[in-house]
Protein backbone atom coordinates (compact mmCIF):
# COMPACT_ATOMS: atom_id res chain seq x y z
CA UNK A 1 0.00 0.00 0.00
CA UNK A 2 1.21 3.49 -0.81
CA UNK A 3 2.34 5.49 2.22
CA UNK A 4 2.47 9.28 2.26
CA UNK A 5 3.62 11.22 5.31
CA UNK A 6 2.43 14.72 6.12
CA UNK A 7 5.15 16.82 7.74
CA UNK A 8 3.46 19.09 10.29
CA UNK A 9 4.66 22.69 9.96
CA UNK A 10 2.07 23.82 12.53
CA UNK A 11 -0.58 24.81 10.00
CA UNK A 12 -4.21 25.25 10.92
CA UNK A 13 -5.38 22.71 8.31
CA UNK A 14 -2.63 20.07 8.58
CA UNK A 15 -4.95 17.45 10.08
CA UNK A 16 -7.21 17.88 7.04
CA UNK A 17 -4.31 17.06 4.70
CA UNK A 18 -3.80 13.75 6.46
CA UNK A 19 -7.54 13.05 6.48
CA UNK A 20 -7.87 13.77 2.75
CA UNK A 21 -5.10 11.28 1.96
CA UNK A 22 -6.53 8.67 4.32
CA UNK A 23 -9.98 9.06 2.79
CA UNK A 24 -8.45 8.42 -0.64
CA UNK A 25 -7.20 5.03 0.54
CA UNK A 26 -3.50 5.51 1.18
CA UNK A 27 -1.63 4.80 4.37
CA UNK A 28 -0.75 8.14 5.90
CA UNK A 29 0.94 9.47 8.97
CA UNK A 30 1.25 12.95 10.45
CA UNK A 31 4.82 13.52 11.66
CA UNK A 32 6.48 16.35 13.54
CA UNK A 33 8.70 18.55 11.39
CA UNK A 34 11.74 17.84 13.55
CA UNK A 35 11.62 14.18 12.45
CA UNK A 36 14.79 13.33 10.48
CA UNK A 37 14.03 12.01 6.97
CA UNK A 38 16.20 8.97 7.71
CA UNK A 39 13.57 7.91 10.27
CA UNK A 40 10.76 7.97 7.69
CA UNK A 41 9.81 5.22 5.24
CA UNK A 42 7.32 6.65 2.76
CA UNK A 43 6.45 6.74 -0.93
CA UNK A 44 5.73 10.47 -0.82
CA UNK A 45 5.89 13.52 1.43
CA UNK A 46 3.49 16.41 1.93
CA UNK A 47 5.05 19.52 3.46
CA UNK A 48 2.14 21.19 5.22
CA UNK A 49 1.28 24.82 5.56
CA UNK A 50 2.20 26.76 8.65
CA UNK A 51 2.46 30.19 10.19
CA UNK A 52 6.09 31.11 9.55
CA UNK A 53 9.33 30.04 7.92
CA UNK A 54 11.14 30.08 11.28
CA UNK A 55 9.17 26.99 12.36
CA UNK A 56 9.85 24.58 9.46
CA UNK A 57 12.17 22.24 11.38
CA UNK A 58 13.71 19.55 9.16
CA UNK A 59 11.24 20.13 6.32
CA UNK A 60 13.93 21.28 3.84
CA UNK A 61 15.81 17.99 4.30
CA UNK A 62 12.89 16.09 2.73
CA UNK A 63 13.66 17.82 -0.58
CA UNK A 64 16.86 15.76 -0.77
CA UNK A 65 15.02 12.44 -0.45
CA UNK A 66 14.23 10.37 -3.53
CA UNK A 67 10.44 10.52 -3.15
CA UNK A 68 7.82 12.88 -4.59
CA UNK A 69 7.14 15.99 -2.50
CA UNK A 70 4.03 18.18 -2.43
CA UNK A 71 4.32 21.52 -0.66
CA UNK A 72 1.09 23.21 0.42
CA UNK A 73 1.09 26.96 1.16
CA UNK A 74 4.13 27.45 3.44
CA UNK A 75 5.33 24.08 2.15
CA UNK A 76 5.49 25.50 -1.38
CA UNK A 77 7.17 28.65 -0.12
CA UNK A 78 9.90 26.69 1.66
CA UNK A 79 10.48 24.64 -1.50
CA UNK A 80 10.95 27.85 -3.47
CA UNK A 81 13.21 29.45 -0.89
CA UNK A 82 15.37 26.36 -0.34
CA UNK A 83 15.84 25.66 -4.05
CA UNK A 84 16.71 29.18 -5.21
CA UNK A 85 13.36 30.85 -5.86
CA UNK A 86 12.06 33.92 -4.10
CA UNK A 87 9.34 34.44 -1.46
CA UNK A 88 8.01 37.87 -0.49
CA UNK A 89 5.06 39.40 1.32
CA UNK A 90 2.00 39.26 -0.86
CA UNK A 91 -0.13 42.23 -1.77
CA UNK A 92 -3.32 40.37 -0.82
CA UNK A 93 -2.76 38.52 2.46
CA UNK A 94 -5.40 36.77 4.50
CA UNK A 95 -8.21 34.34 3.76
CA UNK A 96 -9.83 34.33 0.35
CA UNK A 97 -11.92 32.37 -2.11
CA UNK A 98 -9.75 32.68 -5.24
CA UNK A 99 -10.23 31.71 -8.88
CA UNK A 100 -7.06 30.07 -10.15
CA UNK A 101 -6.05 29.75 -13.81
CA UNK A 102 -4.35 26.46 -14.68
CA UNK A 103 -1.63 27.44 -17.17
CA UNK A 104 -0.09 24.00 -17.85
CA UNK A 105 -2.67 21.46 -18.91
CA UNK A 106 0.00 18.74 -19.12
CA UNK A 107 1.23 19.09 -15.54
CA UNK A 108 0.78 15.82 -13.61
CA UNK A 109 -0.41 17.62 -10.46
CA UNK A 110 -2.67 20.42 -11.72
CA UNK A 111 -3.18 19.67 -15.42
CA UNK A 112 -6.35 17.63 -14.92
CA UNK A 113 -8.15 20.47 -13.12
CA UNK A 114 -10.61 22.70 -14.95
CA UNK A 115 -8.88 25.62 -16.73
CA UNK A 116 -10.32 27.86 -14.01
CA UNK A 117 -10.97 26.46 -10.55
CA UNK A 118 -11.98 27.97 -7.23
CA UNK A 119 -9.68 27.45 -4.28
CA UNK A 120 -9.32 28.50 -0.65
CA UNK A 121 -6.25 30.58 0.11
CA UNK A 122 -4.85 31.59 3.48
CA UNK A 123 -1.44 33.22 3.32
CA UNK A 124 0.48 36.47 3.75
CA UNK A 125 3.63 35.52 1.81
CA UNK A 126 3.92 34.09 -1.68
CA UNK A 127 6.42 32.79 -4.20
CA UNK A 128 7.45 35.60 -6.55
CA UNK A 129 10.08 33.67 -8.56
CA UNK A 130 10.12 29.91 -9.11
CA UNK A 131 13.42 28.06 -8.68
CA UNK A 132 15.42 26.81 -11.66
CA UNK A 133 13.92 23.60 -13.00
CA UNK A 134 10.39 24.55 -11.96
CA UNK A 135 7.51 25.54 -14.21
CA UNK A 136 4.65 27.82 -13.30
CA UNK A 137 1.50 25.69 -13.50
CA UNK A 138 -1.22 27.95 -12.04
CA UNK A 139 -1.73 31.64 -11.33
CA UNK A 140 -4.46 34.01 -10.16
CA UNK A 141 -5.24 37.71 -10.08
CA UNK A 142 -4.06 37.87 -6.46
CA UNK A 143 -0.98 35.61 -6.67
CA UNK A 144 1.23 35.20 -9.73
CA UNK A 145 2.55 31.79 -8.61
CA UNK A 146 -0.34 29.65 -7.39
CA UNK A 147 1.34 26.36 -8.30
CA UNK A 148 4.70 25.15 -9.58
CA UNK A 149 6.23 21.83 -10.59
CA UNK A 150 9.61 20.26 -11.16
CA UNK A 151 8.60 17.04 -12.88
CA UNK A 152 12.21 15.81 -13.20
CA UNK A 153 12.56 15.71 -9.41
CA UNK A 154 8.83 15.17 -8.68
CA UNK A 155 8.65 18.25 -6.45
CA UNK A 156 5.36 20.14 -6.59
CA UNK A 157 3.76 23.04 -4.78
CA UNK A 158 0.38 24.73 -4.50
CA UNK A 159 -0.16 28.02 -2.71
CA UNK A 160 -3.79 27.24 -1.94
CA UNK A 161 -5.26 24.66 0.44
CA UNK A 162 -6.58 21.60 -1.43
CA UNK A 163 -7.53 20.00 1.91
CA UNK A 164 -10.18 22.63 2.68
CA UNK A 165 -13.78 21.92 1.59
CA UNK A 166 -14.06 25.34 -0.10
CA UNK A 167 -11.48 24.24 -2.70
CA UNK A 168 -13.56 22.78 -5.52
CA UNK A 169 -11.08 20.23 -6.89
CA UNK A 170 -8.97 19.67 -3.80
CA UNK A 171 -9.29 15.89 -3.77
CA UNK A 172 -8.05 15.81 -7.35
CA UNK A 173 -4.77 17.43 -6.27
CA UNK A 174 -4.29 14.67 -3.69
CA UNK A 175 -5.40 11.96 -6.17
CA UNK A 176 -2.89 13.25 -8.71
CA UNK A 177 -0.13 13.33 -6.11
CA UNK A 178 -0.94 9.76 -5.08
CA UNK A 179 -0.69 8.80 -8.76
CA UNK A 180 2.72 10.47 -8.99
CA UNK A 181 3.89 8.54 -5.92
CA UNK A 182 2.55 5.24 -7.24
CA UNK A 183 4.11 5.67 -10.70
CA UNK A 184 7.69 5.59 -9.40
Amino acid sequence: MTKIVVVDNHGQFTHLERRALRDLGVETELIENDTPPADVDADGVVLSGGPEMDRIGNSPAYLEEDVPVLGICLGMQLIAEELGGRVESGEYGGYADVTVDIVDGDDPLTGSLHPQTRVWASHADEVTAVPDGFELTARSDVCDVEAMSDTDRDIYGVQWHPEVAHTEEGDEIFENFIGICESR
